[in-house]
């Protein structure tokens, strides 16, 4: 099964419409100031009725408190404590990862899969197929390609041997 990972910043039902069951919804909008738990709930709800899951970016308590499938930690959180909290049986938690370092942060969190990025997408963690081949080797965590996916490129990670994958352009 090819998990693919769609990340949102505002709930708009035509690109949502558009996505099959192996799609997860990861809702993070870092620009507002506080989280509007009434829209999370809506997105929920529209996304249960899609029979997709829905995640959380940053916000743990908040993901598990409002019975979301799981949460997103993003690589500038290093916090540990949602390991204080207990969690429904299914709950899900992701994070994401540039380098090393970050891969043993997110080990710490004990996420269960570590979106390691960039490997396509030229930005300041710009990895490319060869870094993101040796820095995946160096966790037993589940890897997700994130940064710059296309359906141009997509086939480029059959090469890794990864099959899920995480991003914004490529679903819209």
């Amino acid at each position: 099964m090819t998990r693919k990972y769609y990340f949102i910043h505002k709930f708009e039902t035509r690109n949502i419409d558009k996505q099959d069951k192996q799609t997860i919804i990861i809702y993070r909008n870092y620009s507002l100031k506080s989280l509007n738990e009434n829209l999370i709930l809506k997105i929920k709800s529209y996304c249960k009725k899609k029979g997709l899951k829905f995640y959380l970016s940053n916000n743990v308590k908040i993901a598990n408190k409002l019975n979301l499938d799981g949460a997103y930690i993003p690589s500038f959180n290093k916090s540990t404590k949602h390991l204080a909290f207990s969690y429904k049986q299914n709950f899900d938690i992701v994070g994401s990862a540039h380098n090393l370092k970050e891969i043993r942060i997110k080990e710490k969190q004990r996420v269960n899969r570590i979106f390691l990025s960039s490997l396509f997408k030229k930005n300041k963690n710009f990895l490319g197929i060869n870094k993101f081949k040796l820095i995946s080797k160096l966790t037993k965590k589940k890897i997700v390609v994130l940064g710059g996916i296309s359906k141009k490129n997509l086939k480029n990670l059959k090469i890794l041997n990864q099959t899920e994958f995480a991003g914004i352009s490529y679903f819209e």
